[in-house]
Formats: C-alpha cells, sequence, structure tokens
C-alpha cells in the first residue's frame, strides 16, 4: 500500500518559509514508506496592480511576527527596494516548470524564497524567476517557453484545482493519502512530533 504526505505550499507563503526548518525535521523523520509530495496551492493569482499600501502593511506585520515566534530570518528592504504585488501563481508555475524540466522543483523552491526574503528580490516578477531558474541550472530559453504553452497552464491549473480539493487550511497543509482516502495532518510550527504523532496513527 502506498502511503503518500503531500506538502501543500505556496513558494511565496511567509509561513511556508516560517515553517521551513520544522518541516524539514519532520522528512528526516518520516518513515521511508511515505511518499512525499510537493504541491503548490497559488496563494495568489496573477495580478499586475501594485499592492495596496494597507495590504503591506499588513504583510510586513506578519513577516514580523514570524521572525518573533519562530526566529525566521526576514529582509524588510524588499518592501522599499521593489514594488510590491500580489501576485504568487507565477513563482508557483516556476516551481512546476522546474519540476517537469529536470526534477529541480526543489532547487526553485529554495531558490525562490531565498530570493524573496533573504536577498529582497521580487519573484512575482518573470525576470527574477528567470534569472533563479539558471541559477539552478535550467536553459534559459526553454523554461520561459515552457511557461508560455497552454498545455503546461492547463497543467498549472488541473495542479491548483486539485490542491485546493484536498483537506486544506491555507499553507503549509499536509494531507495524508493512504486507503484511498485524504486525511488533514496535524501541524505544529515549533514541533515536528506533532504531525509525526499524527501520521502514525492513521498508518497503523
Amino acid at each position: 500500500m502506498t502511503v503518500k504526505l503531500y506538502y501543500v505550499h505556496d513558494p511565496m507563503c511567509s509561513w511556508c518559509w516560517g515553517y521551513r526548518p520544522t518541516w524539514l525535521r519532520l522528512l528526516e523523520k518520516l518513515p521511508e514508506s511515505i511518499d512525499v509530495v510537493y504541491l503548490v496551492g497559488g496563494l495568489a493569482p496573477d495580478s499586475d496592480l501594485p499592492m495596496p499600501a494597507e495590504m503591506q502593511e499588513g504583510l510586513k506585520h506578519v513577516w514580523q511576527r514570524i521572525h518573533q515566534d519562530l526566529g525566521t530570518e526576514f529582509n524588510f528592504d524588499f518592501w522599499t527596494k521593489n514594488q510590491p504585488r500580489r501576485s504568487t501563481y507565477p513563482a508557483c508555475r516556476a516551481v512546476l516548470a522546474a519540476e517537469k524540466m529536470g526534477d529541480k522543483g526543489l532547487d526553485m523552491i529554495e531558490a525562490i524564497q531565498a530570493a524573496y526574503y533573504i536577498k529582497a528580490m521580487n519573484p512575482s516578477n518573470l525576470s527574477v524567476l528567470i534569472q533563479l531558474a539558471t541559477e539552478i541550472g535550467l536553459e534559459k530559453n526553454r523554461f520561459s517557453e515552457l511557461l508560455k504553452q497552454e498545455s503546461f497552464e492547463q497543467e498549472f491549473n488541473r495542479t491548483l484545482e486539485f490542491a485546493h480539493q484536498l483537506p486544506i487550511a491555507g499553507f503549509p497543509s499536509l494531507v495524508l493519502e493512504t486507503s484511498g482516502k485524504y486525511v488533514p495532518i496535524k501541524l505544529d510550527y515549533k514541533d515536528e512530533q506533532v504531525s509525526l504523532s499524527d501520521i502514525a496513527s492513521h498508518i497503523q
């Protein structure tokens, strides 16, 4: 029996960034019999509109809260160096494209998070995503062309649809697939044992 653990996330989700150290510890302790599937969920649709000032202030407070609660590093220069947009679909597409091109989805997730939260770059911009793609070893033109393909966009939409059909409560979320059922898994931002214990209760 194949058991899958879906990690439903968005590479530009600040709580996903905050959860990363705990998630990595969880991965190290997971039974080898469990297949881990990274699934982008799409936090914010495509938009060329500047992020309203009120929303910017709200997100800054979220970053501050995560830093205070979890010790996560953030580079607040992002808010003065960029024109923020409420648009994470491009980053999600980049992860999916990197996975298709060379099994480099995880590399792209890490590159986007580092660019956004540490280097104060804006992954809502295609130019930034293309730069990151080349930095992780993907061919620039092939990456750019893939993002334009209608068949790729259809696959991306199916991915989002599947993610939103799962029993998730925002991002990040963990969902266990076992015996044909999808079960939400408890998640604690500081303690991976909460998730591990919940997973164990469903696969005994």
